[in-house]
Parts: structure tokens; sequence; C-alpha cells
């Protein structure tokens, strides 16, 4: 598929594919289907602390995906500007209803289906002395996401602690959103999570997908500390692989990079929002992106395809580093953009 720009806007010169002449013509469901599937993922959209505006990557990425029409969109987290001590509920509001009319909104508007995993400065899970250091941030994002439920188009398997954690089963696919808003899952959750994926609706899905904010380990230039990456990383992976997902999706790190450790394949989401960073390693400028993930039919594997959103051009593997080195944790090794499902 080819993009081309023009001012503000830009056209699609072909559609990526479709089962009867029209990109649009797909209905979305949750049976045993097997026709070709796209799902695209974003993260990290949001701008300065408090600010209820957006970069115009921003709103290219919501154009261009109401231009693409994947079936589900997928976020990483980080839709508003909060975890900032001082923030008023009112304040947390505005936020919210500026990511509705910027974002959620268009995006419903033309079809699609949105979930989304919650990021650090939309509802941190970090705590002290067993209290949420942001109690109002999770309060306030539980308000607006609780509100939008029922708009979503999303089939929830266990939607008990809707926003923050939950399962859904999307045309045959299984996602599993974690609360990894803050390094710590904990051991409740981590048990919930291997439950899910035992389930019967997970084993028989034809695809399964993890996604949370805080990645395994760190990729971008200045997030490479304790912190900013997950606890027990190589548990985590462990419980991941046992259970058959075919990728753990993250954002958090403001870069793309398609990366595999052991048998995990990975993928670190470019922000679409402010402050895109650089890979560790790397001296490429830094920029915003969308990643479009496309489902083959039948037994068919995944591929996706990464857009920058100031070109509006594929970007190119090639042009990522061979492997990446943390300081925590093993090697990653960048990964075939084609993942085979068995």
């Amino acid at each position: 598929m080819q993009l081309a720009a023009g001012g503000a806007g830009f056209w699609l010169a072909r559609p990526l594919w479709s089962r009867s002449g029209s990109a649009a013509s797909l209905t979305p469901g949750t049976g045993a289907d097997d026709s070709p599937l796209r799902i695209a993922l974003i993260s990290d959209l949001n701008s300065s602390y408090g600010s209820t505006s957006y970069v115009p990557q921003v709103q290219r990425g919501v154009a261009l995906l109401g231009r693409l029409r994947p079936e589900l969109v997928l976020c990483a987290g980080d839709m508003v500007a909060g975890q900032k001590r001082g923030l008023t509920a009112s304040q947390l509001q505005a936020m919210w209803r500026s990511f509705g009319v910027n974002v959620l909104d268009p995006l419903l508007s033309d079809g699609l289906a949105f979930a989304a995993a919650m990021g650090n400065h939309d509802a941190s899970s970090s705590q002290q002395n067993g209290r949420y250091v942001f109690a109002l941030d999770r309060q306030e994002a539980s308000r607006f996401w609780l509100a939008q439920r029922s708009r979503l188009r999303i089939t929830l398997l266990d939607g008990s602690n809707f926003p923050f954690r939950y399962s859904l089963l999307h045309r045959g696919v299984f996602v599993l959103v974690l609360d990894a808003s803050s390094a710590g899952l904990g051991g409740e959750q981590l048990r919930w999570a291997e439950r899910q994926l035992a389930s019967p609706q997970a084993r028989q899905a034809r695809l399964r997908l993890a996604i949370g904010h805080l990645p395994l380990y760190a990729v971008g230039q200045g997030r490479d500390r304790s912190g900013e990456v997950l606890h027990q990383p190589a548990l985590v992976r462990a419980l991941l692989e046992r259970q058959g997902v075919a990728l753990y999706i993250s954002g958090h790190h403001h870069t793309w990079f398609p990366g595999r450790v052991g048998g995990l394949n990975l993928l670190s989401l470019g922000a679409m929002g402010s402050g895109p960073r650089q890979l560790l390693q790397s001296t490429a400028p830094p920029q915003q992106s969308l990643t479009l993930l496309e489902l083959s039919g039948g037994a068919g594997g995944l591929s996706e395809t990464t857009y920058s959103l100031n070109s509006l051009e594929p970007l190119a593997a090639g042009s990522l580093p061979q492997a990446i080195q943390p300081s925590q944790g093993p090697r990653l090794q960048r990964r075939p953009l084609q993942i085979g499902i068995s």
C-alpha cells in the first residue's frame, strides 16, 4: 500500500486487502472467523502534564486509521497527561473529554472497535503504604471508560476490573490487557493472567495477544533504568511463552522496535504524541508512528507495517539495529515483521 500526502491530508492509493471489493465491508464479530483481520496499534498520545491538546501527528494518526479501517484499535496507554500531584478532578475530566473528542469519538464514528491499556499518565498503579499514589487519576480514568464501555464494540470475557485489566475476544483473536501502568504487575494479576490465557476461549482462539504499557526490557534512550520496565521480566516472559502468546505489545519508551527474546515476540510501539525517543545504541532521529497488524486468513501468519506520522510512509525495519542491549536483561534481537502462527 502507498500513501500520498498532500497538505494536511492524504489518500490511499489502493486498499490493503478486501474480502468483497470494499475494505469497509467487514463486520466486527466474535465468532471463530478465519478471514483476514487488521488490528491497529497506537500508544503514547499525550502532551505535557495537564494538557488537553494533542500534537498534529496525533490528528494525522487518527485520520490515517480512518482510512486504513482496521477492525480493532488497541492502545498501549498514555492517552492523557496525568500523573502529576495537584491535578484536580476537573482537570483530569477535561483531559479525558479532550481525548474523547479528538481521538475516541472519530474512531468509533468510523466504525472501529477500540480497547486500551492504562498508561502511567492515565492511571498509574504505583502504590505507597498500600495505597495508590495517583488514586484520583485512577478514579477519573475508571469514570471515563465505564461510561464508554458500551460504545467500544468489544466483547469482554473478564471485565470485572475494566478498564485496568481485562480480556476480550474479537473475531477469534484473544487479547489480554494488563495493568502495566507501573513496574509491578503483582502476583495476583499474574495469576489472573495465567487463568485467562488458560481459558477455553483463549486456547481456542486463532491468535493470542497481550498488551500493557511498560515493556519487559528497555528499548528507548532515557528509559533504560529501573521503574521504566516491568519487574521480574523473565517471570512474565515465561508465562506468556507457556500460554502461547504470539506477541507482547507495549508503549512507554516512545520508540518502535520489533524484538524477540527466547520464544516471545515483542513489539515496542512508537509514540503518536509528544516526545518520540531514539532507540538504545542508535543515532537515527526519533519520530512518531503507529503500527498495523494483518492476520491472514486460514492458516496464514501475522504481518506488521509501521507508518511514520510525519511522512505517512511505511518505515523500513532494515533501518533499525539488528539488536540492542539494555543495561539489564538479555540482548534484544530484531525480528522479522512476519510472525508464523501455530
